[in-house]
């Protein structure tokens, strides 16, 4: 009997100071590996996010112009008076790190934000047409990512990319500040857009003539 209570005590007993501290110590040693990694995680699946969003918007446009969706009111007075049925709508990047866009409060660098605008006398550039009631709205970028890139793959990097639908045609106008649609071997436009940091993630945007929209 005292043989089977004793055996009994070992069964139930609790651990030991040893084998808590052991314990302690792996899941310490755990947890901060886990906490370490949080962070490069969180950037990767920010950044994700961000091109996801990005891609969305240029589809979003697209689908803007080819319903011939009407701006504001004074904006079709405008349209009226430049014999325009249907605007066209596009998006402005910017990868500049130092200029600041002042026409917003606070102001910030263009390569913190996306610009929606509306083009009513059907030029293909956001730059030339560059006046308050063409802009439908600034697109923040947030969580310390920013546009670090802008490519006219096949030609070379640009400082900035418009992209613009018009109706009824669902392909991209893709050009640069100049206006002009960049060499003969230009194949698609590359958006990268960066988390901050030492070790930044990225992700690729591809907008194709045709109107396609990939992310890499």
């Amino acid at each position: 009997m005292y043989k089977l209570k004793a055996k009994s005590y070992k069964l139930n007993r609790g651990m030991t100071y040893v084998e808590l501290i052991v314990v302690l110590s792996i899941f310490s040693v755990l947890t901060s590996v886990v906490l370490f990694n949080y962070g490069d995680f969180q950037a990767k699946v920010d950044i994700k996010i961000l091109a996801n969003d990005i891609a969305s918007k240029i589809i979003e446009v697209q689908k803007a112009a080819l319903s011939g969706e009407l701006p504001t009111v004074d904006q079709q007075n405008i349209l009226a008076a430049n014999n325009q049925w249907k605007p066209s709508y596009g998006l402005y990047f910017n990868s500049s790190s130092t200029d600041l866009d002042t026409s917003i409060s606070p102001a910030v660098t263009f390569n913190k934000e996306i610009i929606y605008f509306t083009s009513f006398d059907n030029i293909n550039n956001y730059y030339n047409k560059l006046s308050s009631d063409s802009i439908l709205d600034h697109i923040r970028i947030t969580k310390n990512n920013s546009i670090t890139k802008l490519e006219a793959f096949g030609c070379g990097e640009v400082d900035d990319l418009s992209i613009v639908f018009k109706r009824p045609d669902s392909s991209a106008f893709i050009s640069d500040s100049s206006g002009y649609s960049f060499c003969s071997s230009f194949e698609y436009a590359r958006i990268t857009v960066s988390s901050s940091g030492s070790n930044p993630f990225t992700a690729h945007i591809r907008v194709y003539p045709s109107g396609r929209v990939q992310i890499e």
